[in-house]
């Protein structure tokens, strides 16, 4: 007996005595407590990681040439994240951002590969450590979700058990990443889990403050040191004002995101894309220093009071003490951060737009309120205009409203601005979703039909659905220079009305009904008996695609008013058919699983 086959033995015997010993609501809170301990020993190392590359290179790297340095440090980082996804995981590109994440709930039973566990700390270290533009957010939720979804494989447990601990991974993953374990779950509950009832509340607490604490123990240095001043009501009219400027350019972000991924979709060479990414990147922090890595950085500054910073050391820093070029410095940033960010990621860096999405918002808040105090009309409290700016740009971005208020209500020192959080943040996500209906992290998942959808229950669970899993092939294959004579016995015998004619290398050429064949072998059209099956057979009103959408397949059905259909691959050759009945069992089995979680 190898080492595999008793490593099985064992896990089927440990999930044997589990079962029998300890109930699966009791047995699901013990292992959302395993997965905060993991997710929140993961989130510490990978902060530490990404702040240790980059203390190094900042601090101990010594050179007459350090600053030109600068330009090279992003290329390098990016360079070594596609080499060690390429060498080492032998993949063509690692999957970051959410959208993996949700696309493994919708299409993959919420499996995620064990690689990701380590591999996306590793790749976002080194990417955003050498100075990449995106953020840690992202990889710790996708590593998160990748401890949650093996240790529920791991313990045999069902796709709706499996899914929550992903769901628990992922929200551990980004309260230890911000310290903020409401946030993580609400986070889980608004962006992953398709459905959920009040008794997900538990696992997902356990987990998130668990990860919370056990990061926290470790890397203690919170995000941003910042206590929010209560806000005033003469300037309810700013926020409003803030959050459409914020509203409209998230949709900007997502618009250019769907724009230089097309770009780069056209680059086949993954060593060019990262040419260009880490040229155009180093040029970028040579001229906007606060681009380097995830940029948090310059938002504390902000926060702190030193609004001359972001200038200091660039190349305008002889510009620091004129105010009006601190707020053209500041803007200029805001769009380079987004440029930065995009290319960083689609370059072959690994991170995310969570990080990005709050920096860019944070700039614009302080550029808005900042300016505003320039003209000597108002007296706006910048630090407050700040966080309520990376609010609405993170509901905007991630329409995830919910998410967003209670982030940075956590992470700024207390819930002062409740207020204007949630006026800022329900405005621009409104903004936001009225022009385009889905998040950047749904857009492509609903493009190729991936996405669930809680507002149309039947495309979401067609979407699930795939075509080779309702395939039926056990239909009688009558040869094209075949007689209805010789094939008497199996026409009378079979189940099944329809035959499709299909010649020797799987080509196929048509139906013959029953009814017809019937007819034919008892006498009724002697004629028949005569032709062969090429020439009786009849073009089918339809065939449907081996790789269909289920949802075209049905509204093909409906609309030709057929039950069944002949299924061809892309060269034409047979498959089998797909039917009415065999969609609508499927469906009912989805359903099931797709059920509200602890329904029983």
């Amino acid at each position: 007996m190898n080492i595999t086959t008793k490593l099985y033995r064992f896990i089927d015997q440990l999930n044997k005595w589990r079962m029998q010993k300890i109930s699966n609501r009791n047995f699901l809170i013990l292992v959302a407590l395993l997965v905060g301990i993991v997710g929140g020993l993961a989130a510490a190392l990978l902060k530490g990681m990404t702040h240790g590359i980059a203390a190094f290179l900042q601090d101990e790297v010594r050179s007459q040439y350090k600053y030109y340095l600068y330009l090279l440090f992003p290329l390098v980082g990016i360079l070594l994240s596609v080499v060690y996804v390429r060498r080492f995981i032998r993949k063509k590109e690692l999957g970051h951002g959410m959208t993996p994440i949700m696309y493994a709930i919708s299409r993959n039973s919420s499996k995620i590969e064990p690689h990701n566990i380590y591999s996306q700390i590793v790749t976002s270290a080194i990417t955003v450590g050498f100075g990449g533009s995106s953020g840690l957010e992202a990889p710790i939720a996708y590593s998160g979700a990748a401890i949650g979804s093996n240790m529920g494989r791991f313990f045999g447990l069902s796709y709706r058990e499996v899914t929550l601990l992903l769901a628990c991974g992922a929200a551990a993953g980004i309260s230890g990443a911000f310290n903020s374990p409401v946030a993580g779950m609400i986070f889980a509950i608004e962006i992953l889990l398709p459905e959920f009832s009040i008794p997900v509340f538990i696992p997902l607490l356990i987990s998130t403050a668990t990860a919370a604490v056990i990061s926290r123990s470790i890397y203690s240095e919170p995000l941003f040191h910042l206590v929010t001043d209560d806000w005033v009501f003469s300037a309810l009219f700013f926020y409003i004002l803030l959050a459409f400027i914020v509203g409209g350019f998230s949709i900007y972000f997502a618009k250019l995101a769907g724009w230089l991924r097309m770009q780069y979709n056209k680059v086949h060479n993954p060593y060019r894309k990262v040419w260009i990414s880490g040229i155009s990147l180093g040029i970028l922090i040579f001229i906007f220093p606060a681009l380097y890595g995830e940029g948090y950085l310059a938002i504390q500054q902000i926060l702190d009071g030193n609004h001359m910073a972001m200038l200091q050391n660039s190349i305008f820093a002889d510009y620091s003490q004129t105010g009006i070029m601190v707020v053209i410095f500041a803007l200029c940033t805001v769009f380079a951060k987004t440029f930065a960010a995009l290319i960083t990621l689609n370059g072959g860096g690994n991170g995310g737009v969570f990080g990005p999405s709050l920096v860019v918002g944070g700039l614009l808040g302080f550029a808005f309120s900042y300016g505003l105090n320039l003209t000597g009309v108002v007296d706006l409290n910048i630090a407050n205009f700040t966080v309520a700016g990376m609010a609405g740009a993170l509901a905007g971005m991630m329409h995830a409203p919910l998410t967003a208020i209670f982030l940075i209500a956590e992470i700024t020192g207390g819930y002062a601005l409740m207020v204007p959080l949630m006026l800022v943040t329900a405005i621009a996500y409104f903004i936001n979703r009225v022009t385009l209906k889905h998040s950047i992290y749904t857009k492509g998942l609903a493009e190729q039909g991936d996405l669930i959808s809680h507002e149309d229950k039947d495309r979401t669970v067609l979407s699930m659905m795939k075509l080779r899993y309702v395939l039926e092939n056990n239909f009688t294959i009558l040869r094209p220079d075949e007689f209805p004579q010789e094939r008497s016995h199996d026409i009378i015998h079979t189940k099944r009305n329809i035959f499709p004619v299909v010649d020797f290398e799987s080509k196929f050429l048509g139906v013959i009904y029953s009814e017809r064949l019937l007819e034919i072998l008892l006498g009724e059209h002697p004629e028949g008996l005569k032709k062969t099956m090429a020439e009786l057979a009849e073009k089918p009103i339809d065939t449907v695609s081996l790789d269909a959408n289920m949802e075209l397949v049905m509204q093909k059905m409906n609309r030709e008013d057929v039950w069944i259909l002949p299924v061809l691959d892309e060269n034409g050759y047979y498959q089998g058919f797909v039917s009415k009945s065999a969609v609508f069992n499927k469906y009912r089995a989805l359903l099931v699983r797709q059920a509200s979680y602890f329904d029983r």
